[in-house]
């Protein structure tokens, strides 16, 4: 979240490549828990409608998180998924709408008291959204800002209202995920005084920007009655907003870095701002002017909260410390130190919510109510004003101890994942932790199959390498915490199996299964479940009537999809976990990407919310053309063996193809001395010099005895004058063995009794 993007960077550029992409995440079996750090957290407290007391927190896991409070303990009773990226921010706008933000790119809103429910997705920001502002009197104002250099104010009733055009009003309901949002009520502001109407770029609207900041805008703040909006970025400069018209009043000049956190109190009047510089400033916006600098870090400021008088504030940042400061006298004390740097801050009655990169959560005794109860305690200090005396007291050891030891609740994470190695096998990726405990998961059916716990990660890797090629198919990454398996199309189909290798049942053990069509399989099959059991709606126009023939046609065509879908199972080493089931994230053809978990799919989804390849593969077979699927190679006797020869050219095999089948085909035609272009096997045969396939004909790949095998000779075949093991494929003994790029070179003779 620290990149600096550039105003006005284009998203859609990238919107084809996104669309040949699905990734799928695997999630851990404890999916009531974060699994990478807090970046954001609000408090909702009771009310006369609501008497319970909420904590939200949103992750760089891409989730958010509903938590309850039942005595002394905490629990999650649900979690908000859609964001496809790590959430920077979340905010509550009055008693039942969650507002968040991302670096997806998007702004979403959610019924807060709901069990995870995405009512609209706004994405008028060009990178990513970093930052939001609410107007706690007025709960429609909401405000937004980002690396692009944008800051939206958002009417969130406007924004929710339905649309007029029929076909529009539910593209990005909650079902889908996936559409952009309506035309939305909103205004952009920057540092000209232009403002204009923006609409979603769905529904073919061209929106008009209005310049901002020129660069990132990092923090924004808004006063209690929506009228005062304050930002700042990596310009270093407080703007102050009106919100009701998006007009500038002032910019103001101080911090010598990023301005990283911005606070304003009830009216307007005063705010606070928090930077890398390492300095808090206190303003007064009445008279244009900073009152007061406070040198209380050694380090970036990131997080501020404040008591409701605004006597006092509470501080935190990259330095891992949370201060408790009194702005009229100065006085600061230690609260308490973190072993992580802390992102935000949030007040609950007497104590403080503090979030970090960690993934868990804690609750700190405050004294909100009587600050002064913490200074009692001893080991205040005077905050100066000046960076570098606090960092030199710091460097000479003078800090006090910290007024609290222990926090008062833990609401624990998972660690997150900060190693990987995609195995040879191309189905199996070891995994290691922020704690050290290492893991191995089956991709292809999302679970962990053995915890080996805290050992050493490169020496499990080797002990667990085998000698196997199989292409690569997929690629990972663990930007979320955990893993993120991304499938692409055509590559993702360039890896296949033998059925007997797979120990699929029921199926010839020659059959050669497409792992990625199979994952898909997996990951839609909850999906297809669903839909197979929905009405299929027909539309017809005013006037129009259903014909018998259409009729019969459409019932066809179900049937036909309903029992392509009874012959083609999803076999058992790609059935997904319903326990901790997998999030699909994808780029559909309605908008923007969206995330889900596979269980969680009604079948009133619309196909185009998936990437048509993926639909192709699964619902019909259709894969795309593979290059590379067959290898060549070159079949001779052994120097100074008497064998005969039985092939004079080149052969051609698919790459899968083992050592055994190699065997079959020399000792076939010693046995039946066939013509050298009669007989094939699972791949090609040569004649005038051009590979031609071998196929599995003659009954040479079937399983049973024939005659002529009763008299088989006892062959081995070799490569580099090594003896090859026959369970290995041509791939392997090409990328192990022979290491050369010439075309491979395989010998046969007569077994050497041992």
């Amino acid at each position: 979240m620290h990149r600096v993007g550039s105003a006005g960077s284009n998203g859609g550029s990238v919107r084809t490549r996104k669309e040949k992409k699905l990734t799928y995440v695997l999630n851990d079996a404890n999916d009531t828990k974060h699994c990478a750090g807090i970046n954001c957290l609000d408090v909702l407290k009771s009310s006369i409608s609501n008497d319970q007391s909420y904590l939200f927190t949103g992750s760089r896991d891409g989730t958010l998180k509903r938590w309850a409070f039942d005595e002394d303990a905490t629990f999650c009773s649900a979690t908000f998924e859609s964001h496809v990226d790590w959430v920077n921010d979340a905010a509550l706008a009055g008693e039942s709408t969650l507002v968040s933000c991302s670096s997806d790119t998007t702004v979403k809103t959610w019924d807060s008291l709901s069990d995870g429910v995405c009512t609209r997705t706004l994405r008028q920001h060009s990178d990513y959204v970093t930052c939001l502002a609410v107007a706690a009197k007025n709960s429609n104002l909401v405000a937004s800002g980002g690396l692009g250099g944008e800051v939206f104010i958002w009417d969130i009733e406007a924004a929710l209202s339905p649309v007029t055009k029929p076909n529009d009003a539910n593209e990005d309901s909650s079902s889908s995920n996936g559409a952009n949002g309506p035309v939305t009520s909103l205004r952009t502001v920057g540092s000209s005084n232009n403002i204009s109407v923006q609409s979603s770029p769905s529904h073919g609207y061209t929106p008009t920007i209005a310049k901002g900041h020129k660069e990132s805008v990092y923090a924004l703040a808004m006063n209690d009655t929506g009228t005062m909006l304050v930002s700042g970025g990596t310009e270093k400069v407080l703007r102050v907003w009106d919100p009701r018209t998006g007009s500038k009043s002032m910019k103001l000049r101080g911090h010598t870095d990023n301005v990283r956190v911005l606070l304003l109190d009830s009216t307007g009047r005063f705010c606070l701002s928090g930077s890398s510089d390492s300095m808090i400033r206190l303003w007064d916006l009445g008279q244009q002017r900073c009152l007061h600098t406070y040198a209380v870090h050694t380090d970036s400021v990131w997080a501020l909260a404040c008591t409701p008088s605004f006597s006092h504030v509470y501080s935190g940042g990259r330095d891992q410390c949370l201060y408790l400061t009194d702005l009229a006298t100065r006085e600061s004390v230690l609260l308490c130190t973190k072993e992580h740097p802390i992102q935000q801050l949030a007040l609950q009655d007497n104590s403080i919510w503090v979030a970090t990169t960690d993934s868990s959560v804690e609750k700190w005794p405050a004294e909100v109510q009587s600050p002064q109860k913490v200074f009692q305690r001893g080991g205040s200090f005077l905050a100066g004003n000046l960076s570098f005396n606090r960092a030199r007291v710091s460097l000479e050891g003078l800090n006090p101890p910290p007024a609290y030891k222990e926090p008062s609740i833990t609401v624990p994470g998972t660690h997150p994942i900060v190693q990987h190695e995609i195995l040879n096998n191309k189905r199996q990726i070891l995994t290691k932790d922020a704690a050290g405990s290492v893991k191995l998961w089956d991709m292809t059916r999302g679970v962990v199959v053995e915890d080996y716990g805290k050992i050493s990660f490169e020496e499990k890797k080797e002990e667990l390498f085998e000698m196997v090629s199989i292409p690569s198919w997929f690629t990972v990454d663990t930007r979320l915490g955990c893993l993120s398996v991304h499938l692409e199309t055509p590559q993702c189909f360039s890896a296949e199996m033998y059925s007997a290798d797979l120990k699929v049942s029921g199926r010839p053990e020659d059959d050669k299964i497409n792992l990625a069509r199979e994952t898909l399989k997996g990951l839609l099959g909850h999906w297809l479940a669903k839909k197979k059991h929905k009405p299929k709606p027909q539309v017809l126009t005013s006037g129009d009537t259903l014909s018998v023939k259409d009729t019969k046609k459409n019932l066809s065509a179900s049937k036909a999809e309903d029992s392509s879908a009874a012959c083609d199972p999803v076999y058992p080493p790609f059935e997904f976990s319903s326990v901790s089931p997998p999030s699909i994230i994808t780029e559909g053809s309605q908008g923007g990407p969206w995330r889900k978990k596979i269980t969680e799919y009604t079948g009133t989804e619309d196909e185009k919310d998936f990437p048509l390849w993926c639909l192709d593969a699964v619902l019909n077979n259709r894969l795309p053309p593979r290059e590379n699927t067959k290898l060549s190679f070159f079949l001779h006797p052994c120097e100074g063996s008497s064998v005969q020869v039985v092939t004079l050219g080149k052969l051609s095999a698919p790459r899968i193809l083992r050592v055994h089948k190699v065997t079959n085909y020399v000792v076939e035609k010693m046995v039946l001395d066939n013509p050298l272009d009669s007989l094939a096997l699972d791949g090609t045969s040569v004649s005038g010099g051009q590979p031609q396939p071998l196929f599995a004909g003659n009954g040479l790949l079937q399983s049973g005895l024939k005659p002529w095998q009763k008299l088989r000779p006892s062959i081995e075949i070799l490569c580099n004058n090594q003896v090859l093991s026959p369970d290995m494929s041509l791939a392997t003994v090409r990328a192990y063995i022979w290491k050369k790029p010439e075309d491979l070179i395989l010998n046969y003779r007569v077994a050497i009794a041992r």
